[in-house]
């Protein structure tokens, strides 16, 4: 979340954003009770962001890379037309029953195609193009995910990376262990040069880097 606000003003956001829903809130609910590194999960704010800018697109197909427990998912596919399909893929197995059961108890499974596996090798045997990516997964391949990302979105279409401000971090100079920091202002410069996209950064939960691919 950024620091510009304090709390107060956090709880006034959130109370002034439409309720996520039971099955949501669940799945937060239990993300943290069960699942290692809970804060990974996107949430309220975010998640009502993303379904947001998906009932605006209107995407028919969509690819997130890192499912973790799904509430992204649920999120983009509630904001989507009925005939639309969204590819998720996780390289995480461990966190795949849970992830599904709560995938099947949504309205959306239909929509949904859980993917488990090296996002790197499963992107390019999908086929076709996408109307909208989302990227929320390792850090350090974040450049990677960046170029598989563009050569498979539509023109006109959305790229969209969680965490680009990764808590402050991206203002200093990275340390030399310190792998994802360095790629993600990697990414960040990179993307900022890069005109095949016009891209805004919003400071929403850990920054929100939304592209849309213009050539």
């Amino acid at each position: 979340m950024s620091q510009r606000f304090d709390h107060s003003v956090d709880q006034y956001i959130e109370q002034h954003t439409s309720p996520a829903g039971q099955l949501l809130d669940e799945l937060e609910r239990q993300t943290y009770l069960k699942v290692l590194r809970p804060q990974m999960v996107s949430g309220h704010l975010q998640g009502k962001v993303l379904e947001m800018m998906c009932r605006m697109i209107r995407p028919k197909r969509v690819l997130e890379i890192g499912t973790f427990t799904g509430y992204s998912a649920l999120c983009m596919a509630a904001g989507m037309p009925d005939d639309s399909t969204l590819h998720t893929i996780d390289i995480n197995d461990e966190l795949e029953d849970f992830t599904r059961s709560f995938f099947s108890r949504s309205p959306f499974a239909n929509r949904i195609i859980y993917h488990l596996g090296d996002a790197r090798q499963i992107i390019p045997m999908l086929g076709g193009q996408f109307d909208l990516i989302f990227i929320d997964a390792d850090k350090r391949e974040y450049p990677d995910y960046y170029q598989l990302a563009i050569e498979n979105v539509r023109t006109g279409g959305f790229i969209i990376a969680d965490d680009v401000l990764w808590y402050g971090k991206i203002n200093a100079e990275a340390a030399a262990n310190d792998a994802q920091t360095r790629q993600l202002i990697e990414f960040n410069n990179f993307v900022q040069s890069d005109p095949r996209v016009e891209n805004v950064l919003f400071p929403i939960r850990d920054g929100l880097m939304v592209m849309q691919k213009v050539k």
